[in-house]
């Protein structure tokens, strides 16, 4: 059995941007109950995963997508020898900075920003700058290197350590590669993690019924989400064990391309979907719009927001002036803040603003 051992040192991968004694619970658990605790996780169980449902109690979210990746990375890591705890912080962090109402969100911003919304190099950004009014959370290099490279919509049969360490000073795009091979099992978690959860859901949501599940996976995977994942997880660690990589067996693979393409036509594509996802398209461009045209006329007039009648404008006010340490430097670049202002809503606190701005500031919020 190959032998993975991460090729840069201990002292790199354990690093912090500030300097601060380590304590009985060790730098990656540490790292995991800082994420715990943070706004930014908190706010990840009102956060769609694909299904926008808040009165349903048992479609998925993506908090709960978030502790998946977590236990599926750290299974795969305990059969391996490698660091479960460094795989499970990284997995609870990696969708910190998503954009409210799933992808449609992500793709939302994409088009109203400047600069390309992704949300694995957001979610850094939300870990480094955001947190703690600016302060961040002061992980370690490994959960933040495994946090931006995560990047689970792309399909390959295996990942391999970066050849050299990722640099993490503000990264425009995701790296092609993680520096440790616990962030490999995690990108690898990810790519597999939501597909059973996200059919159960469309189950549910009538979207499609099991007899649509072609035989193929039907026979091979299953139609439940536990069946699911045992079976990719006992792919993964019976050929990882044998080679120098971590990934999918050929053959598993491309069983889960076959699986990703029926999810993408039956589920993600599904006329059904459309309504939903140029609603959310509306919700958040209209917020967009909103916001800068109000920032283009009182800019850093604090007392102007906070004098309105508007609780939008009174909330958005207080936004920039509680992260004035951060946008400061920037001169307080419009685009940066909304693009951070608009990741870091909730779908309901989405939807509330969306009724702010249609009523004149008489309800909503």
């Amino acid at each position: 059995m190959p032998s993975f051992s991460n090729p840069y040192s201990e002292t790199l991968l354990t690093n912090r941007q500030k300097d601060r004694p380590e304590d009985i619970r060790g730098p990656y658990f540490r790292d995991q109950t800082a994420i715990i605790h943070s706004l930014a996780f908190r706010r990840l169980k009102h956060k769609t995963q694909v299904f926008f449902s808040p009165e349903n109690d048992h479609i998925c979210t993506r908090i709960e997508h978030s502790l998946h990746v977590a236990s599926i990375s750290s299974t795969i890591c305990k059969a391996l020898g490698l660091d479960e705890e460094l795989a499970h912080a990284i997995g609870l962090g990696h969708d910190l900075g998503h954009a409210p109402f799933g992808h449609a969100g992500e793709q939302a911003l994409n088009t109203l920003l400047a600069t390309p919304f992704i949300h694995e190099v957001h979610s850094l950004r939300v870990a480094d700058k955001l947190e703690n009014y600016g302060k961040g959370l002061n992980l370690t290099f490994a959960v933040r290197d495994g946090i931006v490279s995560h990047c689970g919509e792309v399909d390959e049969q295996f990942v391999e350590i970066a050849p050299v360490p990722n640099n993490l000073n503000e990264p425009t795009t995701r790296p092609i590669a993680p520096s440790t091979w616990e962030a490999c099992a995690v990108r690898i978690s990810d790519s597999m993690a939501y597909l059973g959860r996200d059919l159960e859901d469309a189950i549910k949501a009538n979207l499609i019924s099991r007899n649509d599940i072609p035989e193929k996976i039907q026979m091979n995977l299953g139609i439940r989400n536990s069946d699911i994942i045992t079976n990719l997880v006992n792919d993964v660690i019976d050929w990882s064990a044998k080679n120098s990589k971590i990934g999918f067996s050929p053959e598993m693979f491309e069983l889960l391309i076959e699986f990703k393409q029926f999810s993408r036509e039956h589920i993600y594509r599904n006329p059904k979907m459309d309504y939903w996802n140029k609603y959310s398209e509306t919700v958040l461009s209209s917020i967009y719009q909103y916001l800068r045209q109000l920032y283009d006329t009182w800019q850093t007039d604090w007392e102007a927001y906070a004098a309105s009648k508007t609780a939008l404008d009174n909330k958005f006010g207080k936004y920039m002036v509680s992260l004035k340490n951060v946008y400061e430097p920037y001169n307080f670049d419009i685009d940066i803040i909304l693009k951070d202002y608009i990741a870091g809503m909730t779908d309901n606190y989405a939807l509330h603003c969306f009724e702010n701005i249609l009523t004149a500031g008489t309800t909503g919020l």
